[in-house]
């Protein structure tokens, strides 16, 4: 494949602080963000504390089974409602209770009680507000007043995965992974495969395709395996049945899907890997990995993911390493910023997006 060279993003997007601080503000506080599956809140008082580029954020499902996302900090004196630091889900009761003097405030966030004071007269204090909606099971929140939909953000991958029963799969594994890299750098790699060949000799036996680099490749049709194989598994296939619904190329094809700026897609017949980046600083990401499967498939007495979790464990921590040493890399004096091969126009993109994300939200 030729074609002309196109420079990366500058050094300093992936390695400096004000410009994490700037992303924080434009990126992550002004678009829908990825925080959980819909199933981590099954029931009324059930909830998730998520992190958000630095902020805590609790999701809550009332008694109308709608959800409710709030900065997880009480409006008396800023105490935690939820400690970030436990499990992720729970149940907060009848009521959000601030465990430091007990204001208590119901699932739509509105103080209700408060030791000491009357409750006839509480004031009119609410929860500062996050918007939040789902999608195929997925929970998303943003920080302010969208400027744009949920399904506009989304765009095309809703039409192109939606043959997928994504909303009814539920969580069979989760492998989670602190990676040493900027987020954006995780991201662009997943968006390519040239790097398919050196890194991932076991994942190219299983997709002969890949050491072709990426180009040239119906990506929207998705990849076949190699002959035989028609799964994201250790040997190619697997005793679970295929999802219902799938068209015929979906059957023994791969697909991928990256949803901007936190949603990683690998959509196989049988199950589906589904990665959420949530950085900690400019050189810091937590990946967290679900496989995710049918409930009939969860519910048979011989369930057994290991023949996916396997693969995708060894994938990703080749993934991990490599995109480690790039951000070690970036760090010499030496690399100011880089190129984009012809092969890596989806790679590219991303730096399309992100100039025109941090634009539109007014960054210089």
């Amino acid at each position: 494949m030729t074609g002309p060279l196109r420079p990366t993003l500058d050094a300093s997007v992936y390695l400096d602080e004000p410009a994490w601080l700037a992303e924080r503000e434009r990126i992550w506080f002004g678009q829908w963000i990825l925080v959980g599956r819909a199933e981590d809140v099954p029931d009324p008082g059930d909830r998730l504390v998520a992190d958000v580029a630095g902020e805590s954020v609790l999701i809550v499902r009332d008694d109308e089974d709608d959800l409710h996302a709030f900065a997880n900090v009480c409006r008396h004196r800023g105490a935690q409602l939820v400690d970030p630091s436990g499990p992720a889900c729970g149940n907060v009761g009848a009521m959000i209770r601030c465990p430091y003097h007990a204001w208590s405030y119901g699932y739509d966030g509105a103080l209700r009680r408060a030791p000491f004071l009357d409750a006839a007269a509480l004031p009119d204090i609410h929860l500062a507000t996050w918007s939040v909606d789902t999608w195929g099971g997925f929970v998303f929140v943003h920080a302010g007043e969208p400027g744009t939909s949920l399904s506009d953000q989304l765009g095309a991958v809703v039409d192109r995965t939606v043959r997928y029963p994504l909303a009814q799969l539920r969580r069979g594994v989760t492998l989670t992974y602190e990676v040493a890299a900027n987020w954006k750098i995780l991201a662009e790699n997943y968006n390519e495969c040239y790097h398919c060949g050196p890194v991932h000799p076991e994942l190219c036996d299983l997709v002969p395709l890949f050491r072709r680099g990426g180009g040239g490749l119906d990506w929207p049709d998705g990849i076949p395996h190699r002959d035989g194989a028609w799964t994201f598994t250790t040997t190619g296939t697997t005793t679970r049945q295929p999802f219902p619904g799938l068209d015929d190329a979906e059957l023994v094809r791969h697909k991928g899907e990256l949803v901007y700026p936190n949603l990683l897609l690998s959509l196989s017949a049988d199950h589906v890997a589904a990665f959420r980046l949530a950085p900690r600083g400019p050189g810091a990401t937590t990946v967290i990995c679900d496989l995710l499967f049918h409930p009939d498939a969860i519910s048979a007495d011989d369930f057994d993911p290991s023949d996916a979790s396997e693969l995708w464990d060894l994938v990703n921590r080749q993934d991990w390493a490599i995109c480690e040493s790039v951000q070690r890399g970036m760090q010499s004096r030496s690399w100011q910023g880089g190129w984009f091969a012809p092969m890596e126009d989806d790679a590219a993109d991303i730096a399309v997006w992100y100039e025109r994300a941090m634009r539109q939200a007014g960054a210089p």
